[in-house]
């Protein structure tokens, strides 16, 4: 019954405006954006290469563009917005580059909160359950994930229990492509998807991170290869996408789906997205209810309105990342030389 409801809301919606589309927007910067973070239908954050974050407060028709200070050579992959003051912003690197900074005042003050103090440590991606509660994950140190959670809006980070993370496979890792290789759900649930030359799995916990389980999945694997992003509409449905980063065009076993909370993974296999993918979200209506998916890459996007089983492009034009409101559909994407798009229901003729 759920899923004929979301495909009833899913048909709905392109009924009334035809295919999903982007409307090119000017962000005024010239670095590339892997991380972006849709707020309302009029507020959205994006961050990418040498400390840059950029703003919009007005749907996209401006955006300011700045640099957090003493971060010019830091990479913003995930950035986290909760409204036109409060974001989050996460830097990748190995050691003390993999960083967590705050701002409170719409960017003119940045607080780092948290320097990795772990020197193998590499942090792939951050996802908030809400405004107090998130969780961060590193690339394996000493054989397993590393994972780091807060309670209280980032002023503490605290390691999770290693005994609780399952061990990591050789040459395991996550891809921090478009800061969705995490996700959360609910209260205490999260996923992350990983890649690498020895498998490509999801990792599950329902106790905000401090127990996991993991799963196999039949998504392609490589070093290049593998899980570069998970999203839930719900605890129990869910999607993946990913593809080998160096082969673009290629769609050969990108995309899955579950139906049990991640503990099992099933292939999509006749329509497929058409290419590399780092990024899957769900788009949601007024009420918040999911009415369909958007997938994107640096060949294209493309949408599925049965939640994931199948899927259809829409537009050439490439993008890293995605981000939808928790309401009313309002989105981003955002990319190379500072791309960035605003989400639009339909196709424009």
């Amino acid at each position: 019954m759920k899923a004929t409801l979301f495909a009833i809301a899913s048909l709905l919606l392109m009924n009334s405006s035809g295919a999903p589309g982007w409307e090119s927007q000017s962000s005024g910067a010239k670095v590339r954006f892997r991380g972006v973070s849709a707020v309302s239908q009029t507020i959205a954050w994006a961050s990418g290469e040498r400390g840059t974050y950029a703003r919009t407060t007005d749907g996209g028709r401006t955006w300011a563009m700045g640099n957090v200070p003493g971060a010019a050579e830091l990479d913003f992959r995930d950035v986290d917005a909760f409204d036109v003051n409060t974001a989050y912003l996460l830097s990748i690197g190995e050691g003390e580059k993999s960083r967590i900074y705050k701002t409170t005042d719409g960017g003119a003050s940045w607080k780092l909160q948290f320097k990795s103090a772990r020197p193998a440590a590499f942090f792939d991606a951050m996802a908030f359950w809400d405004r107090d509660h998130g969780i961060a994950m590193s690339d394996p140190v000493d054989g397993r994930f590393l994972v780091i959670t807060t309670s209280d809006g980032g002023a503490t980070w605290r390691e999770t229990p290693r005994e609780g993370m399952p061990p990591a496979l050789a040459g395991e890792g996550g891809f921090a492509a478009s800061g969705t290789c995490i996700t959360v759900e609910g209260k205490r649930n999260v996923w992350f998807g990983t890649g690498g030359a020895s498998g490509a799995r999801v990792f599950r916990s329902t106790d905000a991170g401090r127990t996991w389980d993991v799963a196999t999945t039949p998504i392609t694997y490589d070093k290049s290869a593998g899980i570069f992003s998970v999203a839930f509409r719900d605890a129990k449905r869910g999607v993946i996408v990913g593809g080998d980063y160096t082969k673009e065009g290629e769609s050969k076993q990108n995309a899955a789906v579950t139906r049990d909370g991640g503990r099992t993974w099933t292939p999509v296999t006749d329509a497929r997205p058409n290419g590399y993918r780092s990024c899957v979200a769900y788009v949601r209506g007024a009420r918040g209810t999911p009415t369909l998916l958007v997938a994107v890459g640096p060949s294209g996007s493309d949408y599925s309105t049965d939640d994931g089983a199948s899927w259809k492009s829409f537009g050439a034009e490439g993008f890293h990342t995605a981000s939808f409101t928790r309401a009313n559909g309002a989105g981003w994407a955002a990319g190379e030389q500072g791309r960035v798009a605003k989400y639009l229901g339909g196709a424009r003729k």
